[in-house]
């Protein structure tokens, strides 16, 4: 919360995503410092070092690179990094451009595991609200993650749970 009153931001995670986005990608760094911010505020998240490359209303495309930490016993990338880079991904394309007010949480998760996941990784999520934002609609958003050649190696379908913040 210091954070949001510091940098005079408001309270609502969407409002915070949006205006830090807004204010640090068109500088240099700027996207760096808005994904170690990710990092930091969402800190399981941050634990695979997202890298948010493109973030626009519906649309968000984050890049993951390959460390040791992120890999299992089989020498490729570990199932659950991969589920991970997928969430934060659906959650920045969904509430970058989610109306004020609207807060939202996951309630399912599901993975296609496709091929091995080795190199850099690339993450994108284009979706859309539905007509109506009701209390305890439940959206489905798929992000698609693809490696160093282009080919997708795993879907990850996140069911999120809109509602209205309590003031």
């Amino acid at each position: 919360m210091r954070l949001a009153v510091c940098c005079g931001m408001v309270a609502s995670p969407t409002e915070r995503v949006q205006r830090l986005w807004t204010r640090l990608s068109p500088y240099p760094g700027g996207r760096w410092l808005f994904s170690r911010m990710l990092g930091w505020i969402v800190p399981y998240s941050g634990s695979i070092h997202p890298r948010v490359e493109e973030l626009r209303p519906w649309f968000a495309r984050i890049v993951m690179a390959d460390r040791r930490r992120v890999r299992n016993h089989l020498n490729s990338i570990h199932a659950i990094a991969l589920v991970n880079l997928g969430e934060v991904t659906s959650g920045l394309a969904m509430i970058s451009a989610l109306p004020p007010g609207t807060r939202s949480i996951v309630t399912g998760l599901t993975t296609e595991f496709l091929k091995k996941a080795r190199g850099t990784l690339t993450a994108e999520c284009g979706c859309q609200l539905p007509p109506a934002l009701a209390d305890g609609l439940e959206q489905v958003v798929i992000a698609r993650i693809t490696d160093y050649t282009g080919e997708v190696v795993a879907r990850v379908s996140v069911t999120w749970r809109l509602g209205v913040q309590p003031s």
